[in-house]
């Protein structure tokens, strides 16, 4: 999927432009990927692995909520209940 454009410096000499692309983290909403407005708290962040012409194949490299749905999930003046279990493995 198309999902935006990156701006990288021209290959000049030794330095090639696809090698500067490698490795950079893009990070966007699930809602732009998706074109699902519901999912648009989820920021997703994407590794480019692979230079394929102008195109970059990425890889999954996290997931995050945004701050206002975390402080949704928590609210304050709630108590934490804490529970402990013994497992064998």
């Amino acid at each position: 999927r198309q999902c935006g454009k990156t701006l990288v410096t021209r290959t000049s000499g030794t330095k090639i432009a696809s090698e500067a692309l490698k490795g950079r983290v893009l990070e966007l909403n699930l809602a732009d990927l998706n074109n699902d407005e519901d999912q648009s708290y989820k920021k997703i962040k994407l590794c480019i692995e692979e230079i394929q012409g102008r195109n970059c194949l990425t890889d999954f490299h996290g997931m995050e909520l945004t701050r206002d749905k975390q402080c949704a999930l928590i609210r304050k003046g709630q108590t934490l209940i804490e529970g402990h279990a013994d497992v064998k493995t």
